[in-house]
């Protein structure tokens, strides 16, 4: 059960942290501060910081309005960045790190989708408009942590609860229901929070009004926590899923894929990856990939490699051969056949509990041999034709392409002599 605590006062301490000293850090804190304004690190830099990880991103909270921090920032000589004035957000840069800072608020006006805000000085009233307890921890130059509504608690524990009433907060912003299980799928430890839950399936079809940007983002997180095919089952029973994601099938395929990333294979390189994993957990048509990738307004490399992994330009196993392993590796690049393999691992061990200690041997076999290839450079070049006196065109093509063939089925033993003999030849003859 949670602990009563003083709002006002400091309750905790941060473990020694490298951001906090890091001279970045200084430069900011000392322009925000300049006159002698309190300003507190909030949000996942001091999360991460109790649970001894390292932060990626550095926000701040200042009582300042954002046209004073914009004036501190660049009287110190910092790059001041109005990210989201309106909103009260300035981004600092120092030396390529960012820092975003944020003037205290509170909520105006809620729809669900977007807030109308206003500023305030009061720490508390700015900690009531986060989403959960956790979340609305703070700390202090000092590295002294507030924690007004039993964070604390609750992040040594392992629960994920909203603050004050679990609807009302997910009334105001219907994106905390994804962050819900984006965060019990990160930190959160049984039982479940019912009310939270309840709220979660109460909104859930309040998703469908949210930008793909916003979905998009939360969506891949959540496919990154230690074991998402078990969050993705709480969010089908909430009924979320289905409204974010329709065309997601049996997560099991991504449970052995998420395995074999984590416990399975212990290879450099290979870790979860949500563009793998989301291609693991849909069954769907090329068409269908697209009208998805749009839906979640993928990027351009994100959804060109959704495609290819729910329809693979070839087919990977242990037993392909030498010579098509190779030219696989060559053509497609390393990273998409590890993808490939991985994923039809995990769909041969869905389908086959028992498989063999020779096959899972095999596809281990392949991944490894992945991490030690080295592309080989074709040693010729159209100018190379060209030399031969044939004219632009699509002969050039047609005697690169033959040659090539025959250095990658020698296996790239042929050196540029034997490549330039070879073409000669092919020129006589084609």
């Amino acid at each position: 059960m949670a602990l009563e605590i003083n709002p006002l006062m400091a309750t905790g301490q941060l473990p020694p942290v490298t951001w906090l000293q890091a001279p970045e850090t200084r430069a900011v804190v000392d322009a925000l501060t300049a006159e002698a304004s309190e300003i507190r690190f909030v949000g996942g830099c001091v999360r991460d910081a109790l649970r001894h990880r390292e932060a990626s991103d550095i926000d701040i909270a200042t009582p300042d309005r954002p046209e004073k921090v914009m004036e501190l920032l660049q009287r110190a000589g910092i790059q001041a960045i109005p990210t989201g004035l309106k909103h009260g957000t300035v981004t600092a840069v120092v030396d390529g790190k960012r820092f975003e800072i944020t003037t205290l608020r509170i909520d105006l006006e809620t729809d669900g989708r977007r807030a109308r805000v206003g500023f305030t000085d009061d720490w508390l009233e700015d900690a009531k408009r986060r989403d959960f307890t956790f979340n609305a921890l703070s700390a202090n130059l000092d590295g002294e942590v507030f924690d007004p509504f039993s964070g604390l608690w609750d992040l040594a524990h392992g629960q994920v609860r909203f603050i004050g009433s679990a609807h009302d907060r997910v009334a105001e912003d219907y994106l905390r229901v994804l962050r819900y299980f984006r965060f019990y799928g990160a930190i959160g430890r049984p039982p479940i929070d019912s009310e939270a839950i309840a709220a979660c399936r109460a909104y859930a079809k309040n998703l469908s009004e949210l930008s793909g940007e916003r979905v998009r983002s939360e969506l891949l997180k959540i496919l990154c926590v230690p074991d998402p095919a078990e969050i993705l089952i709480k969010m089908k029973g909430a009924e979320v899923l289905n409204v974010v994601l329709p065309e997601a099938g049996d997560p099991g395929i991504l449970r052995m894929v998420n395995w074999l990333e984590t416990r399975a294979t212990n290879i450099p390189g290979i870790a979860p990856d949500p563009i793998r994993h989301l291609s693991a957990l849909i069954h769907t048509t090329a068409p269908n990939v697209a009208q998805l990738a749009d839906r979640l307004k993928l990027s351009n490399e994100e959804q060109n490699r959704l495609q290819q992994l729910c329809t693979p330009p070839v087919a990977v196993t242990p037993d392909m051969g030498d010579l098509a392993e190779s030219k696989a590796l060559r053509k497609y690049g390393i990273g998409l056949i590890q993808d490939l393999a991985l994923l039809r691992w995990g769909q041969e061990m869905y389908d086959n509990p028992r498989l063999s200690s020779e096959r899972k041997s095999g596809w281990m076999q392949l991944l490894e041999r992945t991490t030690r290839w080295t592309n080989p450079v074709f040693p010729l070049s159209g100018q190379d034709v060209l030399a031969l006196g044939i004219a632009p065109g699509p002969r050039v093509g047609t005697l690169l392409g033959e040659v090539e063939n025959w250095w990658e089925s020698g296996h790239y033993a042929a050196n540029r002599q034997d490549c330039l003999n070879r073409l000669f030849d092919a020129a006589r003859r084609l």
